[in-house]
């Protein structure tokens, strides 16, 4: 924790805040919901941004009333837990915003080692979530409406939960997901951006499953990919764990202490194509971790030794994007075309709400008496 940390208001769920100390004299920056919890539906939207000035306009424009919308489908039911993170890469950046940007803001790095993680175009990423898939596409057909002729869809996934948040291959996904506060300090950026505290980086990437090769495997094969017991879903001792395995790759270390990060991640199919899979949506305060784990599982650590998992699971999209705060979202203008840099005023960094239950899913009540 730095020295600004001190200037927020940190909510966890069913409690009061975690501190309470903060700058009067600034207004309290809201933080889109990335840490809310997992729900049963979800829709994953990966657009790029099309030509010409008058697209820019019509996506900025959404991104000050989105939660207008985002209440407006979530007060349909209110146990729902409708809420929606949007983010940009690092082009649309750019061209929406201008300087200052997120300092850890880039394309994402293709990766080639024993296989391939491919890069693909996005220029914003949409993760709607709820415990109902209605909700979920109430909400998209809206957004998908304002942007009319300003955005090209590249990706869709209707993501849905499978049993007792197993994926596809039958193994429980998530298990060692930080939640509460943990799960504010593994997502949510803080004073190393201070310009930006409260945002969060996200990479997706969608994974089609060789189904029929996994289901060939012995049990105890499939257990020593994963790392873990697949009908327990206890974790293998380390005396057993092969250094390939899924759970060894992905746990990375700086300075003897774990980085975590905040995945979200769902299954999704087409019987009738053949097409099972998992999305993998994962949110971090660095996108360095989650490159780091990328790195580990492709190109292995040592180099050579790879994540299996790979043999049946072929990553076919994968983009980076910077989450902005809801604070930000909200002040957009549509009509500011973003300034030149040289005109840029160093930002003053704005005391932070970051919400670890997603309790504001449906956006800050910044806007509430104007959008009844």
């Amino acid at each position: 924790m730095g020295a600004s940390d001190a200037n927020r208001i940190v909510f966890q769920s069913g409690s009061r805040p975690t501190d309470l100390t903060m700058n009067a004299s600034l207004p309290p920056t809201v933080s889109q919901p990335v840490v809310a919890k997992l729900t049963k539906a979800a829709i994953f939207l990966v657009l790029t941004l099309n030509p010409e000035k008058e697209n820019e306009i019509t996506v900025r424009g959404l991104c000050a009333d989105l939660s207008s919308l985002l209440r407006a489908v979530g007060f349909r039911d209110l146990e729902g837990r409708l809420s929606c993170v949007m983010a940009f890469g690092s082009g649309a950046w750019d061209r929406l915003f201008g300087a200052p940007r997120p300092k850890d803001l880039h394309p994402f790095r293709e990766i080639r080692g024993v296989h391939h993680a491919v890069a693909t175009p996005g220029d914003i990423m949409l993760h709607i979530r709820a415990t109902r898939m209605d909700l979920c596409f109430e909400l998209a057909t809206h957004i998908m409406t304002r942007l009319d002729g300003a955005v090209t869809v590249a990706d869709e996934v209707h993501g849905f939960s499978y049993f007792d948040d197993r994926d596809l291959f039958g193994f429980v996904d998530g298990t060692e997901n930080p939640v509460d506060q943990a799960a504010v300090d593994a997502a949510i950026v803080g004073d190393e951006d201070s310009a930006f505290a409260g945002g969060s980086y996200v990479i997706v990437q969608k994974y089609l499953h060789d189904m029929k090769g996994w289901n060939a495997l012995p049990i105890e094969q499939q257990e020593n990919i994963i790392g873990r017991h697949k009908l327990s879903d206890i974790e293998q001792l380390d005396s057993e764990k092969k250094p390939y395995a899924h759970n060894v790759l992905t746990s990375i270390e700086e300075n003897g202490q774990e980085l975590q990060i905040v995945r979200d991640n769902m299954p999704f199919g087409q019987i009738g194509k053949g097409e099972f899979g998992t999305y993998f949506i994962g949110y971090a305060r660095s996108p360095a971790r989650i490159e780091q784990m990328l790195e580990n599982m492709f190109v292995g650590k040592p180099p050579g030794n790879y994540d299996r998992l790979l043999d049946f699971s072929r990553a076919v999209t994968g983009c980076l994007f910077f989450v902005p705060t809801a604070s930000f979202l909200d002040d957009v203008v549509a009509d500011a075309a973003p300034p030149p840099k040289d005109d840029i005023e160093p930002l003053q960094a704005r005391p932070r709400v970051s919400l670890g239950d997603g309790s504001l899913g449906i956006g800050s009540l910044k806007k509430e008496a104007g959008h009844e």
